[in-house]
C-alpha cells in the first residue's frame, strides 16, 4: 500500500483531514501526519515538525495555499510521487513548482478518490 503523509491533520473528528487519516488506516494504508498539535488519530502520531519521512508516496493537503508556503521546501525534499491538492488547498504556484521536481500535482478529494476505490 501507498504511504502517505496527511499534511495540516487535525485532531478534530469533524475535520476532513481527521476524516482521511481514518479512511486512510480502514484501507490499509501506512500514515504519518503533520499538524498544529501533537496527538493521535486512529493509531497515527500527528507530529508538529516537519519530519524527514522516508518512502512517502503520497501527500495530501489539508493546508490552505498561504500556509502551504512554507512547506514547499519540505514536501519536494520527501520526493512524494504526487500531491493532492484537497477542496480549498488549489495552489497553481505550487502546481508549478511541483512539476519542476517530477511530481504530480493532483486536484482531487482524498475521501471521494477512497471511496470510489481510485486512491
Amino acid at each position: 500500500m501507498k504511504k502517505t503523509l496527511v499534511l495540516g491533520a487535525s485532531l478534530k473528528p469533524n475535520r476532513y483531514s481527521n476524516l482521511a487519516i481514518n479512511r486512510l488506516v480502514n484501507h490499509n494504508h501506512i500514515v504519518e501526519a503533520v499538524g498544529l498539535k501533537e496527538g493521535e488519530v486512529a493509531g497515527v502520531n500527528i507530529v508538529t515538525e516537519k519530519k524527514d519521512f522516508k518512502n512517502i508516496d503520497t501527500v495530501t493537503l489539508y493546508l490552505n495555499p498561504k500556509r502551504q508556503e512554507e512547506y514547499y521546501n519540505y514536501i519536494i525534499s520527501l520526493k512524494p510521487q504526487r500531491v493532492i491538492f484537497n477542496p480549498g488547498t488549489e495552489n497553481p504556484e505550487f502546481y508549478t513548482l511541483l512539476k519542476e521536481n517530477n511530481i504530480e500535482a493532483e486536484v482531487a478529494c482524498t475521501l471521494v478518490l477512497l471511496g470510489t476505490n481510485q486512491y
